[in-house]
């Protein structure tokens, strides 16, 4: 495990020595004539390779300790996994066969139905890989690592107790091998471990869902947070067999972080930074992949929402808040089932990396309402999404007390603006 830091300290002290012997040597009272030159070429080659050594030590050693040897996995053509930006010429070389998606944002209006069986079933879901080409936000490109092409991955339903076949195919367009890790499954690395793909296999296997829960799903191949920061990611519900509440809506938000070369809004392609990786500093933060354009979220007045939040990690915690709103009752870290606490009356939830929330409240009055991460820097790096409620007004629970006065031309424009944002003025 600790060969490369050997490798690398063993250059440091050969080229430090060596170097010193050259130095000392070409003192002036150590310079001896034109033919005693040739004794240089030795300690010369010696330095050029401890500073070869150097370099294959640094960008070598460091993903070996990102986990334990026994989770280590491997890239196509068994090359080494390694952060990406070893990778750059390849991958500029192969942008030509990856899709192009026009949206890589999951409709959060796309959770599928409540289960309303009473049996257990054979439940089979089938996953596609794919590495895309999308918007981060207009005119901002970036390669995203997807589950069916979205970010995040599709929501899966099953009940407790069903057993669940599934299987996973990485497009032959893939440059990379995944694999997927369920939170929700009991077994060695959470299905990683026997479905590693790469480009254009296909592997499966079964799993019962014993307990019950909203639980995160994601790319476990090494390096693991760096597919997770590539937007491989989703979530499993698996439903407790007295089933949920009914509701009238339920929408599906994941927050995510992107990691990109050039700055907050640099336009073009955009390639993944390491060292704001690892220094845990995205450019973006967002939900559903990408910085919102236009709400998909609508809602009438009188109707009860369930929202299914997750947090795809890789370093932020997520302090989840509606903006207008108050939870009424929050499945803290997505836990359901006996024994589980409900939480009542609740303005913000922590949500952890890799963790879930359930958040429920009754939309009472018409407006717009902004779902944000209370870390409010973080709005202004595309985490917020907005939830438009119609109907009637309400003025016995929300009215303004100051008479509209007739805007100017300017301020209606600014109005206009702000309207087009969609960010209710916040």
């Amino acid at each position: 495990m600790f060969t490369y830091l050997i490798l690398e300290i063993a250059a440091w002290m050969i080229g430090a020595v060596t170097a010193f012997y050259i130095v000392l040597h070409l003192l002036p009272h150590h310079v001896k004539a034109k033919k005693h030159l040739h004794t240089f070429r030795l300690p010369i080659v010696v330095l050029i390779l401890a500073l070869v050594l150097g370099i294959y030590s640094r960008q070598t050693y460091a993903p070996d300790f990102a986990m334990p040897a026994f989770m280590h996995t491997y890239s196509p053509g068994n090359a080494s996994a390694s952060l990406p930006y070893i990778n750059i010429v390849k991958f500029f070389g192969s942008m030509s066969q990856f899709e192009n998606v026009r949206d890589i944002g999951a409709d959060p209006n796309s959770v599928p139905l409540p289960i309303t069986r009473t049996e257990n079933e054979l439940v089979k879901i089938h996953l596609d890989v794919k590495e895309v080409i999308s918007e981060i936000a207009p005119g901002i490109y970036s390669n995203y690592w997807t589950y069916n092409g979205i970010v995040p991955g599709p929501m899966l339903r099953v009940k407790e107790g069903d057993t669940v076949e599934l299987s996973i195919t990485n497009d032959p367009s893939s440059l990379h091998a995944h694999n997927i890790d369920l939170h929700a499954v009991t077994g060695p690395g959470g299905g990683a471990s026997v479905t590693m793909v790469e480009p254009g296999e296909t592997k499966a296997f079964k799993f019962k869902a014993l307990n019950p829960g909203l639980y995160v799903y994601h790319c476990a191949a090494m390096n693991a947070s760096m597919h997770n920061a590539h937007g491989q990611y989703g979530l499993i519900l698996v439903e407790p067999k007295e089933g949920l509440p009914a509701v009238d809506k339920e929408f599906y938000l994941m927050q995510g972080e992107l990691y990109t070369v050039g700055g907050l809004g640099k336009k073009g392609l955009t390639r993944f930074d390491t060292q704001a990786f690892l220094d845990g500093n995205p450019n973006y933060v967002t939900f559903n992949g990408r910085v919102e354009s236009t709400p998909r979220m609508e809602v009438n007045v009188g109707d009860r929402v369930r929202i299914y939040v997750g947090n795809g990690g890789v370093g932020l915690i997520s302090s989840f808040h509606i903006i207008g709103e108050i939870f009424d009752t929050v499945y803290p870290e997505g836990a359901m089932g006996e024994g589980s606490a409900l939480h009542k009356n609740v303005q913000t939830t922590a949500v952890l990396p890799g963790g879930s929330s359930i958040v429920e409240f009754k939309a009472e009055v018409p407006g717009k309402l902004v779902a944000v991460d209370h870390a409010l820097s973080r709005m202004n790096k595309g985490a917020w999404a907005v939830i438009n409620v119609v109907g009637p007004a309400n003025p016995e629970i929300f009215e303004s007390l100051t008479p509209t006065a007739p805007a100017s031309e300017e301020a209606a424009d600014e109005a206009k603006k702000m309207d087009k944002m969609e960010m209710g003025g916040y």
